[in-house]
């Protein structure tokens, strides 16, 4: 008897807890003395009264604190405490672990000397390092929740925040010292919301003004002496056959080499007025066929039948922009599509619909040039072949007069080019700077590349 009452409870702690435990015997007495009902009930009682003691145990230790050990409980609610205390125990780790996380984060933004601005999807101040204090004059008191337009008024960065297209960063003076020029860049993340990055760069803005008037105020005091040479060059060469033949080699060199530095000083010059002057909201409209039927005539002259010149013209609007600059833009491609191809090559002026607006291209038909030099080909004095660029007398500066004056009107350059598949170079006007000739139709656009 005392082996089958050892084996019952050994077997209804383990496997049912002791309110199981407790039924099983309550039915055993009932059997034995009041019958089983009674003993059911009983058993039922004892079993309810242990669940509740757990849950009173559970409230008790979750109430005080859940991060000490749990109380000790039998049977599931044994389990049930020590699976509850590893779930929290382990949560309150990788709490911990954030929260570190998110100091050392602070703690960097906080020793950096660029302000940097947290902002909400409506664009309200949500937090900000103590740079900002100083650079935007941001108050932590009260200043939480406000739109950041309230504190930057410049319309250049209610603009810039408002379009939405952050890829290049704006430079603006400071909204607390005029003397000194800020460089903001907005980054999106989350669920719209942006990171607001101010840098003090008024220090580089200030050697690059100090650059381009050097550039400007050299190119322009080397204009006279250069003159000078020319002309007393072109009166000893209009004298050639009265110099001794050893010298009359000498006065050609030097007369080519005068009118290269003639073309670089006014390349130079051209391009410190484009990057110094402000754009000039005067359009004029230009008839774009007869603008590529003259640069195509001054090409040919160039070339001087080396290589075939032909205009294509598939777009009838005109073209809002500077008549001078844009001449000078597409006069640069057309002329360095002449001295680098080689000769045979056909190159094409064409204007064509482009997307929503329309463009002009320069396209030839001749050696082209890896695309790893595309990125830079716009820098000065760049060239893709050195020695091929020096034969041909060419300055360097002409892709980066392009690039200015196409920043000037709203516009973008596309470069294509393969080795032996030719060069395209496309120069991409938005449709404001298109003007609907008059008793035209529309052409239909083609948009293939």
């Amino acid at each position: 008897m005392r082996y089958w009452i050892n084996e019952l409870w050994r077997l209804g702690y383990m496997r049912f807890g002791l309110g199981a435990l407790g039924m099983l015997l309550g039915k055993l007495g009932g059997n034995l003395f009041a019958g089983l009902g009674w003993g059911l009930a009983a058993g039922l009682g004892l079993y309810v009264f242990l669940h509740l003691r757990h849950v009173r145990l559970l409230y008790v230790w979750l109430l005080k604190n859940p991060r000490e050990a749990p109380p000790p409980g039998t049977g599931v609610w044994g389990d049930l405490f020590d699976r509850l205390y590893s779930y929290q125990k382990a949560q309150t780790q990788l709490q911990q672990r954030l929260r570190d996380i998110l100091r050392r984060i602070q703690d960097s933004c906080e020793a950096m000397r660029d302000s940097v601005v947290m902002l909400d999807p409506n664009g309200d101040l949500e937090w900000w390092n103590s740079a900002a204090c100083d650079m935007l004059g941001l108050q932590p008191d009260h200043d939480r929740g406000q739109p950041i337009t309230n504190f930057l008024r410049d319309p250049r960065f209610i603009d810039y925040f408002e379009a939405g297209d952050y890829r290049e960063p704006l430079l603006i003076p400071s909204p607390l010292q005029g003397n000194r020029t800020l460089q903001f860049h907005l980054t999106l993340f989350g669920d719209n919301e942006r990171l607001l990055m101010a840098r003090d760069v008024s220090r580089l803005h200030q050697l690059e003004m100090m650059r381009r008037d050097f550039v400007a105020n050299v190119s322009h005091e080397l204009r006279t002496p250069l003159t000078v040479l020319a002309g007393y060059l072109e009166t000893y060469s209009d004298h050639a056959d009265q110099l001794p033949e050893r010298w009359q080699r000498g006065f050609g060199q030097m007369q080519a080499q005068t009118t290269r530095m003639q073309n670089l000083v006014e390349d130079l010059l051209l391009l410190s007025r484009l990057e110094i002057d402000s754009p000039n909201d005067d359009r004029d409209t230009i008839d774009v066929p007869s603008l590529l039927d003259g640069i195509a005539a001054d090409a040919r002259d160039l070339s001087a039948g080396r290589h075939q010149l032909s205009v294509e013209i598939e777009e009838s609007g005109r073209l809002l922009a500077n008549t001078k600059e844009i001449r000078s833009a597409v006069s640069n491609l057309a002329f360095n599509a002449v001295r680098y191809t080689p000769e045979g090559s056909t190159i094409t002026l064409r204007w064509r619909p482009w997307h929503d607006g329309a463009a002009i291209e320069v396209e030839d038909d001749g050696d082209g040039f890896d695309p790893i030099h595309i990125p830079r080909l716009t820098e000065r004095f760049y060239r893709v072949d050195k020695g091929r660029s020096a034969a041909t007398g060419g300055t360097g500066l002409g892709l980066a007069i392009v690039k200015h004056v196409l920043l000037r009107h709203d516009a973008q350059l596309e470069i294509v080019s393969r080795p032996g598949l030719g060069a395209r170079f496309r120069c991409v006007f938005p449709a404001p700077r298109l003007a609907p000739s008059a008793g035209s139709a529309s052409l239909p656009s083609d948009i293939s590349p």
